[in-house]
């Protein structure tokens, strides 16, 4: 479910709720919100204390930072120099877009976007390490 359809659907659930519904009748109706009950009666408790600023989805996930421009940029960044260390990027896409993105995060997305810097197989980067001791012997 969309984000926007979600909160319309909150919107929706606590209305019916306010206006004298039941909970099996307003489950019913909004079903697709996957919300339970206790929730959906804080969600009124807090709109009747705090009023419609209450239904703001305030959720405490962690939204996604990369999108639009920065993720533009960080693409072809990446797809231009492929080897840019993960730091570098952090730093541009700070200065750049005043983004703050951990190293993690940005290693997820350049390998959703398949312009990972490392190695494709570990194993790969493992044989190359002895083959570099053996050299030194």
């Amino acid at each position: 479910m969309e984000q926007c359809e979600r909160q319309e659907a909150r919107i929706r659930c606590v209305k019916a709720l306010l206006a004298g519904q039941g909970w099996p009748e307003v489950a019913a109706a909004t079903e697709s919100l996957s919300i339970k009950r206790a929730m959906a009666y804080r969600l009124v408790h807090a709109v009747r204390t705090r009023g419609d600023v209450a239904l703001a989805d305030g959720r405490h996930g962690h939204p996604s930072k990369l999108r639009g421009e920065a993720r533009a940029f960080l693409e072809e960044q990446c797809r231009q120099a492929p080897s840019t260390p993960s730091s570098t990027l952090q730093e541009e896409l700070r200065e750049r877009f005043d983004l703050s993105v951990s190293i993690s995060q940005l290693n997820r997305v350049r390998a959703a976007l398949g312009i990972s810097n490392r190695p494709q197989n570990q194993e790969q980067g493992k044989k190359q390490k002895s083959k570099r001791s053996l050299h030194l012997n």
